[in-house]
């Protein structure tokens, strides 16, 4: 008992000596958010945590989570999937929101479905506790167990917030009543997912123990802008020819997916050219990722992006694949920080190298 305090003590003192701060009842909005334009805020609510990107992928659950045999998440977690979903590419926001006291994660849903159909939407799905399916117990932060519907919206990998600020408090300690909504802004085409949860006593985030959380993602469907031009053969030949590697931005695919989406095409078709113009010459074709999600994860998946773009080349563009290597290094080797989404961006590519 006396070494369990001993160590208690030790935690705590090392957490101030860190600089980490603890959790503490927010007087003002996080620094450099602000409400959507599109739905307000519940009265007397502030902002604990923001992320906004200009261009992202959300997929929003419309039925419940279901167990995914034999797949386990990033965190040895059953996985958990809703049969019904809707996958959307847009503009993207999340507020997290601290209620004022003694409001429920009931009367949160209920006011944002209200303002949501007085502006022309619809309730799309709900859910509530454990009907929603997962451990409903759970926020973004948990392995060993069950994914929740936390986990499935946002993993705690996604998360940026300090350790036991407000902001990572709020979306990563064990949780109560969940309430669940997804409505449509029929008039903007927006999509808005409305978790609401009462967040339980947890070490270093004791203060926001008993409030209620409302974390509100948003997605307004827009066309990507193409800012990736399409590199021609003989510009990769010329930058082979200099430094022995060329990496492109023109081969996509879904987050942590995969499967080489349409627009991929021309800059497979130019590879495919380079390739035919100097039989002799042969490629590692190498997949390159972020450093969001562990590293095993994403060393799979860009080794499995590596080895479609290799089977795309062979079965439609005619490649012998004795002339082409496939090699994964997930974020072993960056050209920019992983700090920011920009940096991200340049992060995740294909790179041909001279083999």
């Amino acid at each position: 008992m006396i070494f369990r305090l001993l160590m208690g003590l030790f935690l705590v003192l090392a957490t101030a000596a860190s600089g980490l701060a603890n959790a503490v009842i927010p007087t003002a909005d996080v620094k450099g958010s602000k409400d959507s334009p599109l739905l307000g805020r519940y009265k007397g609510a502030l902002i604990v945590s923001f992320d906004h990107k200009d261009y992202n992928e959300f997929t929003l659950p419309l039925s419940v989570l279901e167990r995914v045999e034999g797949k386990r998440d990033t965190h040895n977690n059953d996985f958990y999937a809703p049969k019904q979903k809707k996958d959307l590419e847009g503009a993207y926001t999340r507020l997290v929101y601290l209620l004022p006291e003694n409001v429920s994660p009931l009367e949160v849903v209920r006011n944002y479905q209200q303002e949501i159909k007085e502006k022309g939407g619809e309730t799309l799905y709900e859910c509530k506790a454990e009907e929603c399916g997962g451990d409903s117990s759970r926020s973004s932060s948990g392995g060993g167990g069950e994914m929740s519907l936390s986990m499935f919206l946002r993993p705690s990998e996604q998360i940026k917030d300090e350790n036991w600020s407000n902001g990572s408090c709020a979306q990563q300690s064990h949780i109560s009543d969940q309430r669940y909504v997804v409505g449509m802004l029929n008039e903007t085409g927006a999509h808005v997912s409305i978790l609401a949860f009462t967040l339980k006593k947890e070490l270093y985030c004791d203060a926001l123990a008993g409030r209620t959380v409302a974390v509100v993602d948003i997605i307004v469907p827009k066309q990507r802008e193409q800012k990736m031009v399409t590199v021609k053969a003989d510009e990769m030949a010329k930058k082979i020819s200099a430094t022995g590697s060329i990496a492109l931005y023109g081969i996509y695919f879904d987050t942590n997916k995969s499967d080489l989406k349409p627009e991929s095409q021309p800059t497979l078709e130019q590879i495919a050219r380079l390739l035919k113009e100097d039989p002799k010459l042969k490629l590692l074709v190498v997949g390159h990722t972020d450093n969001v999600g562990a590293l095993a994860f994403n060393m799979d998946l860009s080794q499995q992006r590596a080895g479609a773009v290799v089977q795309a080349l062979v079965v439609q563009q005619g490649i012998d694949r004795s002339r082409l290597t496939a090699a994964g290094v997930s974020f072993a080797c960056p050209v920019a920080s992983n700090k920011s989404e920009e940096g991200r961006a340049k992060n995740r590519r294909v790179e041909l190298v001279e083999n």
